[in-house]
């Protein structure tokens, strides 16, 4: 009986453990390494994947390029699967500027760094969150 009483316990010290790690917020900071320039602002978006693609970020951050990167830090974020979309603002106009072709204008990135021909995807871009991170972003 006390075996079971032990086990019992074990296993429930166990669930809420793990149930206040998910409750535990974080802090993710990202740096966009390679901006071609210091004009305007980089806008920077943390995104679930409600969000991503289709409306503003969680969280969201406008910065300069300072010694050639731009540094943000989104803090008390829950654990979970986030992307992040990074654009340079070049002419501060708070959105990324197409070609007549539908090719951007500005350079835009966004966490993995994946390499795509085409629009990205949530996947593409989203990672797990389960401590505080420092995610690199490359233009």
């Amino acid at each position: 009986m006390k075996t079971l009483a032990i086990i019992i316990a074990l296993t429930l010290t166990s669930f809420i453990s793990h149930a206040q790690d998910s409750l535990q917020n974080h802090t993710i900071t990202v740096k966009v390494v390679n901006p071609l320039n210091a004009k305007g602002h980089v806008l920077i978006g943390l995104h679930s994947s409600d969000t991503f693609m289709k409306a503003d970020g969680i969280q969201s951050a406008k910065v300069k390029v300072i010694d050639g990167q731009a540094v943000a830090t989104f803090e008390n974020v829950k654990s979970g699967n986030y992307a992040v979309m990074v654009v340079h603002d070049e002419n501060d106009n708070l959105r990324m500027d197409f070609e007549a072709n539908g090719m951007p204008k500005e350079s835009y990135g966004m966490s993995n760094n994946p390499m795509l021909m085409g629009p990205p995807t949530f996947n593409d871009a989203k990672f797990e969150l389960k401590e505080d991170s420092e995610i690199s972003i490359r233009f």
